[in-house]
């Protein structure tokens, strides 16, 4: 078996899945199960298997997670800042959707909870997440 001379970094993805219009915008959150971050909101997704495309984990992780089923997905950026995860060296591709309305989620996987928020009244997010949702509101025009 070959090592590596250099540790390799672990690779997730998260969707910033919102719904409606502008002025009535949701983003879909889970509420994580497990630690780190345990009880905390988060973005859904997870760990990109060794065998998977990228957009394939995200609407895997999407549906995983909260049994919803993404339309179009863009790549919205990548999230790579050391320590971003207590676990390990972690690097998120994020991916950015939308739906005409809000509909139920329903928890699966390693989500308690799985909800849509009004972008204005967002819980503390885990991780980094807050400025992905930043960036992800800018992308669509809705924060500067």
């Amino acid at each position: 078996m070959y090592t590596y001379r250099y540790p390799h970094p672990a690779v997730t993805v998260d969707v910033a899945l919102f719904a409606g219009m502008p002025a009535r915008r949701r983003l879909l959150l889970v509420r994580r199960a497990s630690p780190p971050f345990a009880g905390h909101w988060a973005l859904p997704g997870g760990f990109v298997d060794i065998d998977e495309d990228l957009e394939d984990a995200a609407r895997r992780e999407l549906l995983e997670e909260t049994g919803l089923a993404a339309g179009p997905l863009r790549q919205l950026g990548t999230w790579g800042t050391p320590g971003r995860d207590p676990r390990e060296r972690v690097i998120s591709v994020v991916y950015l959707g939308e739906l005409p309305a809000a509909t139920g989620p329903d928890a699966g996987s390693d989500a308690a909870e799985a909800a849509w928020f009004g972008t204005d009244v967002l819980p503390v997010l885990a991780f980094d997440h807050a400025d992905i949702v930043d960036t992800a509101l800018q992308s669509l025009g809705e924060r500067e």
